[in-house]
């Protein structure tokens, strides 16, 4: 056979391979970030600061970039979908327990984030039905539609992009419909909020608003899947750092958004009392059931692809590490570039978190996890600025500023919840203790 229709034919069987394009790359990152967080985190916030949430939102879409600015840097360097795992292995090669235990940590924070995600969409699903209460419907639905997003992921690489993009896209225009809305429809007008953001400003101390601004991070976790399907999509250099940071952009308008829509039209002393239901209370004010329905609609578009791009990118960061021995061989094996048993793995064990329950501890532990990771990234790209033409400023105020919000959460769970820092410090230690097994026995690499 002629040896240019063979390297023809490879060629076009790559191009086949790579189905992802810039508009599926940002869904993929908009579907890991604008998930549930965004319900919880307002009303801890407006707790905090009040109507000063918009303006440490900002600050942490500004912490999320600076984390964002080494994951880019290190992805076009080894350009490898191990991502964040892959990335410190490599530039750290001399330590098989650091590897492993990176590796575990940030697998397993996806993993909570996967069952809060899904278990905030059951929520949602039954908010308004007579099951509203019931733990175990509850439960169930958050089990059956981690099994749906696991068989789309199966099925299709190009179909999970596809839905992926009228999901993330569709969610963001009925969320910015809703926010939007509760602002011309409220009680409080332009002026009003103005002022009462500048009595706020009087009454709060900065160390509030960073504190807050650190704990919205968690909002923005998930601009790090994109990287995990580096293999499959097209022209890398470019829509890396393009779809990495539209997502973080888009993410703080509508972040911005929705929490001026929910000031506007309800009371701080609802949105406290409600947390992760006062936006449909405050819709439901003011359109009625309709207003209920947009928002139950839009928390379910979010949760959904919250749970489709996880699963997605996830996966093949855990097939990448069983791949290297520090999870079961098993999880390696792909059928047509597809983890399939590492998309299953993580089906199963989120399905396990939602039946024992504890998500609110989950969560806290998966935010304290990818803030430090993120750390860990900046501290590894610092170390190889030069081969990753990282500048030398932006890269040191990136881990001035991940330490600083590390800093500031821990401080916050220490004053508030003591008990809840020593349960996350036990889990740390158990997953610690499955690292070192599978990274025992093991030749260092070289």
């Amino acid at each position: 056979m002629n040896k240019s229709y063979i390297i023809k034919k490879m060629s076009q069987h790559r191009k086949r391979n790579k189905n992802l394009g810039l508009a599926e790359l940002i869904a993929i990152a908009l579907g890991g970030m604008v998930g549930g967080g965004i319900f919880t985190i307002l009303g801890i916030s407006v707790s905090l600061i009040g109507n000063l949430t918009p303006i440490a939102i900002i600050i942490g879409g500004i912490i999320a970039s600076l984390a964002a600015y080494s994951y880019v840097k290190l992805g076009l360097f080894y350009k490898d979908e191990g991502a964040t795992y892959s990335f410190f292995k490599k530039t750290y090669p001399k330590s098989n327990f650091s590897a492993s235990a990176i590796g575990w940590f940030i697998i397993f924070g996806y993993i909570s984030t996967l069952a809060l995600y899904a278990y905030t969409f059951s929520s949602y699903a039954i908010s308004s039905t007579d099951f509203a209460d019931n733990i175990w419907i509850r439960k169930g639905i958050a089990i059956g539609v981690i099994g749906i997003f696991t068989t789309i992921n199966i099925w299709s690489v190009n179909g999970m992009g596809k839905i992926e993009d009228i999901m993330v896209y569709t969610k963001l225009v009925v969320l910015t419909i809703i926010s939007i809305v509760l602002m011309t429809h409220g009680t409080t007008n332009f002026n009003t909020f103005i002022e009462n953001m500048t009595l706020d400003l009087e009454q709060s101390s900065v160390f509030s608003i960073l504190i807050v601004s650190s704990l919205t991070f968690v909002a923005f976790e998930g601009f790090q899947l994109v990287i995990n399907a580096v293999n499959e999509m097209s022209n890398p250099e470019k829509n890396i750092p393009r779809a990495i940071y539209s997502a973080i952009t888009l993410a703080v308008i509508i972040y911005v958004v929705i929490a001026m829509g929910a000031l506007f039209a309800i009371p701080t002393e609802e949105i406290i009392k409600n947390k992760e239901f006062a936006l449909a209370s405050g819709a439901g004010n003011i359109l009625g059931s309709l207003g209920t329905n947009l928002v139950i609609l839009g928390a379910i578009l979010a949760s959904s692809s919250a749970i489709s791009g996880t699963v997605f990118g996830s996966s093949r960061q855990m097939s990448v590490i069983a791949q290297d021995g520090y999870f079961p061989r098993i999880l390696a094996i792909r059928k047509n570039s597809s983890p399939q048993n590492a998309i299953v793995a993580m089906a199963f064990i989120s399905s396990l978190l939602i039946t024992i329950g504890g998500l609110e501890l989950i969560l806290e532990f998966g935010s304290v996890t990818f803030l430090l990771v993120s750390l860990l990234m900046a501290i590894a790209n610092f170390k190889i600025r030069k081969k990753t033409n990282s500048s030398t400023f932006l890269t040191l105020l990136s881990i001035v500023g991940l330490s600083m919000g590390g800093f500031l959460i821990l401080y916050y769970e220490l004053t508030n919840n003591w008990q809840q820092m020593l349960a996350i410090i036990v889990i740390y230690i158990l997953l610690a203790l499955g690292a070192w097994k599978f990274s025992s026995g093991k030749i260092t690499s070289a």
